[in-house]
């Protein structure tokens, strides 16, 4: 699982954009926001860069998370 920050989120417009972007790079990812924390979960095959650089497309700067 890749856990993201993403301190810019605030609103359900944001979780919309936020998914959007997520599963635009893997339609199968498991896919979790988290409003309040400002954290994103996603279980994918594919690298956490990956989706980082989709967030960023579309406005969000985010951050691999510290486990």
């Amino acid at each position: 699982m890749i856990r993201l920050d993403v301190p810019s989120m605030k609103s359900e417009k944001c979780r919309t954009t936020v998914m959007g972007a997520l599963m635009g790079v893997d339609g199968d990812a498991e896919c979790q926001v988290d409003l309040e924390g400002k954290q994103v979960a996603v279980t994918s095959k594919f690298p956490p860069t990956d989706f980082v650089e989709a967030l960023e497309e579309v406005g969000y700067t985010a951050f691999i998370a510290q486990t």
